[in-house]
């Protein structure tokens, strides 16, 4: 790997005009090497998309790259003619967008849209380019490709649609793929199956690979050097063993600390103060200083020279000769401060037998000619202060049932006692005078919220509709739950866009807060936030709940996550619990093989560990037509003749720790 594939040197990228321009790439040299993998790493903002983009030359209309040289096997791209680029594009350049369901052509087919590729860059057409299509679609793992070959991007899953990206942008056999946010939001099954494809495609090619991410996981996986994005500029740049060992930015080094894990349960996650600094800033100095914990006078003063530093590079005055203090060793081991309440015994919530089921219409009469079992008889309880994780595959059913608990869809079957009371048997009345006691935080926190709407309305809704207190009190109490999820009172009087995203989820917790309730349903808050974002939200949620007693039902895929602020873990497939028991017993200890293939998929960042993930083959069957027997049968690499027979009964492994599987019953 001596030949460079990609340079850049000295990129500046701007949006908007000249006054005020948003700086989104400000000065930073790369390079990627034949058959290397450059991750580019860093929070939401950060500039990285704007990067891959410049590279393509795929800007929106305001941006314009204001210097500095894009070599593509030594040859210039910001100096060629829009014809000469197209031609680049897609045959010696391609790119995987990061959201492929927007990225695709929703009224062509997935042949229709790789047949495009194939016919501008190689001229093939009809019976050779259906062919060739077949060909891609079989070689990144789509089974039945002859068939799947005619439908449409709606009619596939999110990891098959991601899959379809990449054939599209392998098509040409490039040089150069770029990678933003491959993984970003998708489950860990898929995200092991779309990290394992990209490193297969890569070795049999030896292409090279620019990875955008602000995952480290990821990075730790696929990467053989690692560059730090921080406000428009490349700040680290390392080998990815020695970024892993011993990060030495400041920056880099909080974002390890930030990270949730199974052992820092008993201490808060560390949180960088402050926010990225907003790219139409004049800036002076070191863009980090207002957030860093080791700032010097001269580093608001004097941006900082990139230092060779053990292999490495990085633009700090920690490194500098002329203005070092001691060295400093950034990731440092931290001694627990306190331990986890564990709430109490009295139980809050308990579920039995929950079932949801969505009929099937056909016919000009709307005949119900089958379901959707989307739940499909869940039994899960939650006492008083404690936390019930929820994880499963997209498509397990975890939302519909969070949304059936809640009595915001209809159950089907079951019952769910709240404080001893059947929700499902009370009133329409009955049960909107107690929603009080149970809210829901929603995964996409800018959705659920009313643009047009100001912050103060917003958090107070519940107030009004359940008519607690007057005008003045409810300001007052909105006051008091930007405090308790700290924002600054003048948040109150501001629209949702005015946010980050972060703070926005804040938001989305006050207003569940607002009517003091005792039971909150946490749909993935935190999936697509970065690991600085997300310590905040999970320490306020932890501090919450010690604070106010408060029970989560989590549901997540993020087992990170999981490992830090759950009490107990349920594991769903196809709509049924198939393992449950404490989050250490159950994730260190795994007994369904459902189970050990989530764990096994799930990155790690540990320097030199061994990681081979479970492979599941296939995608989890229709929930309107769940295989004969055990439902995980068909993916399940341990499955035995009776697991093809009939739905295995549950095997108490201690008192508190159970899984459904005919090889822990001995095929009972």
């Amino acid at each position: 790997m001596t030949n460079n594939v990609l340079r850049i040197e000295d990129l500046r990228m701007y949006l908007g005009g000249a006054e005020m321009p948003v700086r989104a790439v400000d000065g930073i040299n790369l390079k990627i090497n034949e058959g290397e993998t450059l991750a580019l790493l860093g929070e939401s903002g950060c500039g990285k998309s704007m990067t891959a983009l410049s590279l393509m030359r795929l800007l929106p209309s305001s941006g314009r790259v204001k210097q500095g040289r894009v070599l593509y096997m030594g040859q210039d791209l910001l100096t060629l003619a829009e014809m000469d680029m197209r031609r680049i594009r897609g045959s010696g350049i391609s790119m995987i967008f990061q959201e492929p369901m927007t990225s695709l052509n929703a009224v062509l087919t997935v042949g229709e849209q790789i047949r495009e590729s194939l016919l501008t860059h190689q001229g093939v057409k009809g019976a050779g380019a259906r062919k060739q299509s077949v060909d891609l679609l079989r070689s990144v793992g789509i089974p039945s490709p002859e068939r799947r070959i005619d439908e449409y991007p709606h009619q596939l899953s999110g990891g098959m649609k991601q899959r379809v990206m990449i054939a599209i942008a392998l098509a040409n056999e490039p040089e150069l793929l770029i990678a933003d946010e491959p993984t970003t939001a998708v489950d860990v099954t898929i995200q092991a199956q779309v990290l394992a494809l990209i490193r297969r495609l890569q070795k049999e090619r030896g292409m090279a690979v620019l990875l955008i991410t602000h995952d480290l996981g990821v990075v730790s996986e696929v990467a053989d050097r690692v560059a730090v994005m921080y406000a428009g500029q490349i700040i680290e740049q390392a080998g990815r063993e020695s970024f892993f060992g011993d990060p030495k930015h400041p920056y880099s080094g909080k974002l390890f600390e930030s990270l949730p894990a199974l052992n820092k349960r008993d201490q808060p996650l560390y949180v960088i103060k402050g926010f990225v600094p907003s790219l139409r800033t004049d800036f002076k100095g070191c863009r980090f200083a207002s957030r860093c914990d080791y700032v010097m006078p001269v580093c608001r003063e004097k941006t900082p020279a990139m230092i060779n530093v053990d292999g490495g590079q990085v633009a700090c005055y920690l490194y500098s000769p002329d203005h070092a203090p001691e060295p400093v060793r950034l990731v440092e081991s931290v001694e627990p401060v306190s331990g986890r309440k564990m709430g109490s015994e009295e139980e809050l919530l308990d579920v039995t037998g929950l079932k949801v089921y969505f009929p099937i219409k056909a016919g000009v009469f709307k005949r119900t000619v089958g379901h959707v079992y989307a739940v499909d008889g869940v039994d899960i309880n939650i006492p008083t202060g404690r936390t019930l994780a929820l994880v499963g595959e997209s498509g397990s059913g975890k939302t519909t049932a969070g949304k059936g608990i809640l009595q915001l869809i209809a159950p089907t079957g079951g019952r769910v006692r709240f404080q001893g009371e059947d929700l499902t048997a009370v009133s329409a009345s009955s049960l909107r005078h107690r929603r009080t006691e149970f809210q829901i935080i929603f995964q996409d926190p800018f959705a659920s919220m009313n643009p047009r709407m100001l912050v103060r309305d917003i958090i107070a809704e519940g107030l009004r509709a359940q008519h607690i207190g007057g005008p003045d009190a409810r300001r007052r109490r909105v006051v008091e739950l930007l405090e308790m999820v700290g924002l600054q009172e003048d948040s109150a009087d501001r629209y949702p866009h005015e946010f980050s995203g972060g703070q926005r989820q804040r938001i989305c917790i006050a207003r569940a807060l607002a009517v003091r309730p005792k039971l909150i349903v946490c749909d993935e808050p935190t999936s697509a936030l970065d690991v600085s974002v997300q310590a905040q939200i999970l320490n306020l949620l932890r501090n919450l709940q010690d604070k106010l007693g408060l029970s989560y039902l989590f549901i997540t895929h993020n087992m990170s996550v999981v490992a830090y602020l759950a009490h107990e873990v349920a594991v769903m497939y196809l709509g049924r619990i198939v393992e449950q028991g404490p989050v250490e017993t159950v994730l260190t200890q795994p007994s369904h093989p459902y189970t050990k293939a989530l764990l096994s998929a799930v990155p790690t960042i540990e320097t030199g560990a061994q990681h081979s993930a479970i492979r599941l083959e296939g995608d989890m069957p229709s929930p309107s037509e769940p295989p004969k027997g055990c439902y995980f049968h068909p993916r399940c690499p341990e499955a035995i003749t009776v697991c093809r027979e009939r739905y295995p009964g549950r095997a108490s492994l201690n008192s508190s720790h159970s899984a459904s599987c005919h090889l822990l019953s001995g095929g009972d």
